[in-house]
């Protein structure tokens, strides 16, 4: 059992690490596919774009680094920047989607990467929190299983 929390707490620490080494990597990786996401966003209910729709509203962001970004997609020729970037979704036209001026007006302007990486950023303090708890928890039923490990062991020989 000791052996197995080890393995398991082992895991947990490389994988912490990792993610602390690469984090740059991850950002990275996170922008480029939020820009690939934006170019194959479609009106059909996709994983991609639903994910992207779900972003913008949350967040009340639009584009990866502003609202602008649509501007590059093929979607923004045919119907313009996407209903889910509009601040009020009674006041936002087709038309006025279709013109970056008068979208500036209609939609968020600030985009969702610096809005997700600053999120996640500030939600991660509760995170390595929550983390270290646990890591703790583990050290104390490793310490624990190999007191009673050592514990049945001595009495085995005591009895013998």
């Amino acid at each position: 059992y000791a052996m197995l929390l080890s393995l398991i707490f082992l895991i947990v620490l490389v994988a912490a690490v990792v993610g602390f080494v690469f984090r740059h990597e991850i950002k990275s990786n996170f922008e480029s596919n939020l820009n690939l996401a934006l170019e194959d966003y479609n009106v059909t209910a996709d994983r991609h774009s639903e994910a992207v729709d779900t972003i913008q509203r949350t967040l009340h962001c639009c584009g990866v680094q502003n609202y602008s970004d649509w501007e590059r997609t093929e979607y923004f020729s045919q119907k313009g920047i996407p209903r889910s970037c509009c601040k009020s979704q009674n006041d936002c036209l087709e038309k006025d989607l279709k013109d970056p001026n008068k979208a500036k007006l209609k939609v968020f302007v600030d985009g969702c990467f610096s809005l997700v990486t600053s999120t996640m950023e500030s939600k991660m303090s509760i995170v390595a929190g929550i983390s270290f708890g646990i890591a703790c928890f583990q050290l104390i039923g490793i310490i624990l299983a190999c007191c009673l490990s050592r514990y049945i062991t001595n009495n085995q020989y005591e009895m013998v």
